[in-house]
């Protein structure tokens, strides 16, 4: 299971370094692109921006801060991945997604003068410019948070630490 992981992850962060390499060679300097459109109305754009922050541009030009948490954050993760990994396959998937877009985001910071190269722009409302790597984030985070407060709370298999028992526990 972990080596499937594992490419899984080079697949992901592949894909969205392939992206982003399309995106710099077609989009740098030049107009955005309709790309999703229904109708008259606008859905999805392809921009080319350059964001050297994190969400929503927050934290911008701390590009050493910010590879020093991508790297915790893949750590962290993989750290579970491989500890836990075999316990829920949802469990698994929700690492894989967070560590492909922290390493894709990372390589933009590190190799790419700390900048991280977003492009798809929701144009049916006003919203940031994100990339494939964010993508990955955001459904890792959610899904596992769904995974820690609907499913792990209830079989307490990963974050309750089962070494630990109260005293009316140990008088039972």
């Amino acid at each position: 299971m972990i080596i499937l992981a594992l490419v899984c992850i080079i697949l992901l962060a592949g894909v969205d370094q392939l992206i982003k390499v399309w995106i710099i060679d077609n989009l740098k300097g030049a107009e955005s692109i309709e790309f999703i459109k229904l109708g008259n109305i606008k859905v999805i754009d392809l921009t080319y921006l350059e964001n050297d922050g994190a969400v929503f541009g927050s934290f911008s030009g701390q590009r050493i801060m910010l590879i020093a948490v991508s790297i915790i954050m893949v750590l962290v993760c993989g750290y579970y991945l491989f500890k836990y990994g075999k316990t829920s396959k949802l469990f698994t998937m929700c690492l894989i997604l967070i560590i492909s877009g922290g390493i894709g985001n990372g390589i933009d910071r590190i190799f790419r003068g700390g900048r991280v190269v977003d492009y798809i722009e929701v144009k049916l409302f006003n919203f940031a410019i994100f990339n494939f790597a964010d993508i990955c984030v955001v459904i890792g985070v959610i899904l596992l948070a769904i995974y820690i407060f609907f499913i792990d709370s209830k079989t307490n298999c990963i974050f309750v630490d089962k070494k630990h028992t109260t005293m009316e526990e140990n008088q039972n």
